[in-house]
């Protein structure tokens, strides 16, 4: 090219036994700025209340080395909620980067899926309707587990309402905004003809919030999480080829149809689990995987820094809830405010392009 030589920029390659990556060192460095702000952040969710304690004392009592009195305001009270705060992020960061990639489409998040509206839908009915067999199923699975339960039901419904011999993005998110309408229907019903006391308990419920976690809450949604995101991490690596094409996948022996449907129903039971720890908050599966994606500068939503940006924007919507109005609020009033305006630039940006 006249004399001139032209170097093409390749990210460098790194082999472990049967597997291997592009070694891409702005994402790891952006992983690891988000892992310390999203600690920092977790911390200082617990050092702030109506006892201050400094984030040293703070990290000392987490470590086993703090005093006795730190120990019962950090790990009993405060703990469980900042912990579910970070739990809840993180599994619908992932959830919402799942959707988002396997549809193809910003706008896929358990939200307007109808994930979160079945999980509540479950929820509201073992709330509102009295009766000794209901009484029996929340007193021995609990409203967490009954919410996975339901979040996974409709996930699955609208899984086999969508599929035609694969499983097209547009159609999904068509399905799922009209199963959303349903489970939302549903639940307007059960809170109509319910008594207004447990109206006032489920609409609490509703809204997704922090408020009073238990450790039993924290516990069944952590391991849920945990479990779900080492699944996603092994088949993460045949997901790559997917955004290629099914044709260019199934040439490089990817089996997408099955690659698919077991990311598609990790991501249901992760949006699930996060439903069961903190009811229905809203948009953090849709906002944090475009944030990250933007952050990481990736052309697809990446699934961990997608759960750190959603760990990260949890912790930090419901300090704001608590600290920085006038009266606290639940934390999905803050990511409402948030999402809300995104999802509009999301949709006014579809329309420009």
């Amino acid at each position: 090219m006249n004399g001139t030589e032209v170097k093409a920029s390749v990210a460098p390659g790194v082999r472990l036994g049967p597997m291997s990556f592009v070694w891409r060192p702005w994402l790891v460095l952006v992983t690891l700025l988000l892992t310390a702000a999203t600690f920092l952040l977790f911390c200082l969710s617990i050092s702030i209340g109506d006892f201050p304690i400094s984030l040293s004392r703070v990290i000392a009592t987490i470590l086993g080395r703090g005093e006795q009195v730190d120990e019962f305001v950090v790990m009993d009270l405060r703990m469980p909620r900042a912990l579910a705060g970070v739990v809840v992020g993180i599994a619908l960061g992932v959830s919402g980067a799942i959707l988002q990639s396997v549809a193809r489409n910003p706008l896929a998040s358990p939200d307007i899926l109808g994930i979160t509206g079945g999980a509540s839908a479950v929820a509201v009915f073992l709330v509102t309707v009295s009766g000794g067999t209901t009484a029996a199923v929340v007193s021995t699975v609990g409203l967490s587990a009954a919410a996975l339960a339901g979040g996974l039901g409709t996930g699955l419904l609208v899984y086999f309402l969508a599929w035609r011999r694969g499983v097209d993005g547009f159609r999904l998110i068509l399905i799922g905004i009209s199963v959303s309408a349903v489970m939302q229907a549903i639940t307007t019903w059960l809170l109509v003809s319910a008594d207004i006391k447990d109206v006032a308990r489920a609409q609490a419920w509703l809204v997704g919030s922090l408020d009073d976690r238990s450790w039993d809450e924290v516990r069944l949604a952590s391991w849920c999480t945990l479990v779900l995101c080492v699944v996603v991490a092994v088949v993460a690596f045949q997901f790559k080829p997917m955004h290629l094409g099914d044709e260019v996948a199934a040439g490089l022996g990817v089996r997408y149809s099955r690659v698919r449907a077991v990311l598609l129903l990790c991501a249901v039971l992760l949006a699930a689990a996060a439903v069961s720890a903190a009811g229905p908050v809203p948009f953090v599966a849709l906002v944090a995987p475009q944030v990250a994606m933007r952050v990481a500068r990736c052309p697809t939503p990446p699934m961990v820094v997608s759960g750190l940006v959603g760990a990260l924007l949890l912790i930090g919507s419901d300090l704001v809830a608590r600290t920085a109005l006038p009266i606290s609020l639940p934390v999905g009033v803050v990511t409402a405010a948030i999402g809300g305006p995104f999802l509009v630039y999301l949709l006014v940006r579809a329309n420009l392009k």
